[in-house]
């Protein structure tokens, strides 16, 4: 695995090494405001856990937890300045940082190895193979990373992506539509989708899954951004926000019921036998791969990146340009250790 420019990592050691000379506690907490990539639902439980460990605070880090609306908007408002680090699909921060190189968004680790991207149709609908998308109607939110990704699943199948109609809902609107026969099919995560079609009474008996990986779409998926900038700034809070995600992200793995629970305390309304589905369902498809049990969380292939770079570079008609290197770093990640499953 090739890792980062010498320049950036040595400057990142000598700024985390002076910055863990001193007690975390010393000085003021940092302030960080983090946005999660969609609702508080299962996949998003373990940040409650890492939150409700006290690990931010015995690290210096003041945590403010967000829901997010998408993961094509998480690097907008990390790029603004409205949050210093957030979780997000991997491939749409890639996008945007390619066409927007200034905003440095990175990715400081890769949580989910395995993508969750799929379109759903109605089973007994008129879409039976990837070319029957073509003059047909999908919904989603516009930051919908499904959405957003689906040129890369056109290329891959030969679908002419121009011939597809879009209509823009709110995310709480996506699934109803397709229930209610308002769109051909929607986009999304297999983890979001499919457990709340069936949570309407629309189980999968009814629906026609098309995972963009079955379809040699492969790419890194929900992964903790920040920018450059702020790693530059704030190297150890950097470190203590990663440090304390996994660890919660960990225990999620290991103890589903004590991430719904918290969950459930977090979001009253929650459906814990959804929630908790939503998230197995994570860990079988994109969490628990053969990779990461024998290698760790966040072990990146830079090859298999550069490639995914290349992927939505093509899709999107861009100057092949992006490195790897710029769009990961392995420099805040805790021991290897700490990065195994429980």
């Amino acid at each position: 695995m090739r890792l980062v420019t010498n320049v950036w990592k040595s400057t990142v050691a000598s700024v985390l090494a002076m910055a863990v000379a001193a007690p975390a506690l010393a000085a003021d907490p940092v302030p960080v405001k983090f946005m999660m990539d969609w609702a508080w639902q299962g996949p998003q439980a373990f940040a409650l856990l890492a939150k409700n460990s006290g690990c931010f605070e015995k690290n210096g880090v003041a945590i403010t937890l967000d829901r997010g609306f998408g993961s094509g908007r998480v690097p907008v408002e990390l790029a603004s300045g409205n949050y210093q680090m957030g979780l997000a699909d991997l491939s749409p921060s890639i996008k945007f940082r390619a066409e927007k190189p200034e905003t440095g968004i990175t990715a400081v680790a890769v949580l989910h190895e395995a993508n969750p991207l799929v379109a759903v149709v109605a089973a007994d609908g008129p879409i039976k193979t990837p070319k029957d998308f073509e003059g047909k109607k999908l919904a989603a939110p516009d930051f919908d990373a499904g959405r957003q990704l689906f040129p890369l699943f056109a290329n891959a199948t030969g679908i002419d992506a121009s011939k597809i109609e879009w209509i823009s809902v709110k995310p709480e609107l996506r699934e109803p539509m397709l229930v209610q026969g308002q769109t051909d099919g929607i986009t999304g995560f297999i983890t979001s989708s499919v457990p709340s079609l069936t949570a309407l009474g629309y189980g999968p008996e009814k629906q026609r899954v098309f995972k963009y990986k079955d379809f040699g779409v492969e790419l890194y998926s929900t992964s903790i951004l920040t920018t450059k900038a702020f790693t530059e700034k704030h190297p150890a809070a950097v470190k203590a926000v990663v440090g304390c995600m996994i660890e919660g992200f960990k225990e999620a793995v290991a103890n589903p019921d004590k991430a719904m629970a918290a969950l459930k305390a977090h979001e009253p309304l929650t459906v814990v036998d959804v929630e908790k589905g939503r998230w197995m369902m994570a860990i079988e498809e994109q969490i628990s791969t053969d990779n990461v049990k024998k290698t760790g969380l966040s072990q990146v292939d830079m090859a298999k990146l550069q490639a995914s770079i290349t992927a939505v570079e093509k899709a999107y008609k861009l100057e092949p340009k992006l490195k790897a290197e710029e769009m990961y770093t392995p420099a805040f990640l805790p021991s290897k250790d700490a990065l195994m499953l429980k």
